[in-house]
């Protein structure tokens, strides 16, 4: 970044004064020295260049002396930069896509969502940053996804390049039906296991992706709506894992426990609305969150969800200092040089050319 400035700046104080001892002294040799009974056949002379020049010399010496004054106060270009260090956080964000999180219990931006694309939204905000959530997004900490369902997977290493992470949030998906040609499921058995809620065995991939982590701090946000059902890792064994490592888990429980609407395919490949209910082990979260020392959070909607984020962002803040270094130039040569050269020619000029009895 470009930067100026004067070191000795208390010099730029004088300057009014050169001007107004200027201003007094024209004021001065204005009125008359000599007096003539009349100046009528002196008007009617034309006006020399080297008069107009004599009449300009006062002014080339004031700013001959506004040149000095400016020189002493030395004036400075350079370049400001500024450095961030510090140590950031490691975050690994574990997200639930399974077959429950197709429920259409949120709203965003006055339509009916389904949790995971109100997961999605959020999830970006919280990265990226949002001014209308409050959120101002972890641009110096690293992040990951794991996502799970039956299985679990990891979508995204830990990565500075918040963009292309929050590409690939945008990209999960829940798991579908694929169908032949005559509309019959061919991937049954397999989708069955994919729609299954396995918590453990999530915890335990992101787990993973953070142990070898070198930031100072390591946290887990695990996000799921149900219950864990699937999976070769028990939760609660994962956690043990997570506290030993110095891994903290928050956990949030999104949705609500009561009846809600959730897609789903007739048998002519069309989508209707069947009702449905899908319990939170919110017990379950909250012993999660506590062996590793988190917070246990339940979202109903997505302003809830939004606030829940934003407490995880207040509670992991990254530890960051500022060092600015400045490399200057000294300017004053120049100013110093022009000024005493305006001077040099203005008392040359007096002295020879404009020498006057008075």
């Amino acid at each position: 970044m470009e930067a100026f400035r004067f070191y000795s700046w208390y010099w730029l104080a004088c300057i009014p004064v050169a001007i107004a001892l200027t201003a007094w002294s024209l004021r001065k040799r204005s009125q008359p020295h000599v007096l003539f009974s009349s100046i009528e056949t002196f008007k009617s002379l034309p006006i020399s260049f080297l008069q107009r020049i004599k009449a300009l010399l006062p002014w080339f010496q004031l700013l001959g002396f506004v040149l000095l004054l400016v020189g002493l106060a030395r004036p400075q270009a350079g370049k400001s930069e500024s450095r961030i260090s510090g140590q950031g956080i490691a975050i690994e964000l574990v997200l639930d896509v399974s077959g429950s999180m197709e429920a259409l219990d949120f709203e965003l931006e006055g339509k009916e969502v389904n949790r995971l694309k109100a997961v999605k939204h959020v999830v970006r905000e919280f990265v990226i940053g949002s001014r209308a959530s409050g959120l101002k997004g972890r641009r110096d900490d690293q992040v990951g996804i794991v996502a799970f369902g039956g299985f679990a997977d990891s979508k995204c290493p830990l990565t500075l390049d918040h963009g292309a992470l929050v590409d690939i949030v945008d990209s999960l998906q829940i798991p579908k039906a694929i169908r032949d040609r005559r509309g019959r499921i061919i991937n049954e058995e397999a989708l069955q296991e994919e729609l299954a809620t396995a918590i453990g065995d999530g915890l335990a991939l992101g787990v993973d992706r953070l142990k070898n982590a070198t930031a100072k701090s390591k946290v887990v946000v695990l996000l799921t709506d149900g219950d864990s059902n699937a999976g070769a890792i028990e939760p609660l064994d994962a956690a043990q894992i997570a506290k030993e490592l110095g891994i903290k888990v928050y956990t949030i429980g999104i949705g609500s426990n009561g009846v809600v609407p959730v897609p789903r395919e007739d048998n002519f490949g069309g989508t209707v609305l069947v009702p449905a209910q899908f319990k939170i082990d919110e017990q379950l979260l909250r012993e999660i969150a506590d062996i590793t020392g988190g917070v246990y959070f339940n979202a109903s909607d997505l302003q809830g969800l939004s606030d829940v984020y934003a407490k995880i962002d207040q509670l992991e803040k990254s530890e960051l200092e500022e060092t600015k270094f400045s490399q200057y130039t000294e300017l004053y040569p120049w100013f110093v040089s022009v000024g005493l050269a305006l001077l040099s020619v203005v008392h040359l000029l007096r002295q020879t050319r404009f020498r006057a009895l008075t």
